[in-house]
């Protein structure tokens, strides 16, 4: 199981961290949510459902990536 930059550690990360799907490329930005998924703007990505995954292509959370913070 590939953990991320944020080495799987939710508590490490930014509430304002951008993170990058390591699979197809796709942002989640915490200042946009997730439409698809009815994320509202201004979700971190630690507080995202467990059951949430990439809405490019269904990557699940342990394949994201630290844009930023």
């Amino acid at each position: 199981m590939f953990e991320g930059s944020y080495l799987g550690d939710e508590d490490r990360l930014d509430p304002n961290a951008r993170l990058e799907c390591g699979i197809c490329w796709w942002i989640y930005d915490p200042a946009e949510g997730d439409a698809l998924a009815q994320v509202v703007p201004g979700t971190p990505f630690a507080a995202l459902p467990a059951h949430w995954t990439c809405p490019n292509c269904d990557a699940p959370r342990e394949k994201f990536m630290v844009v930023d913070e």
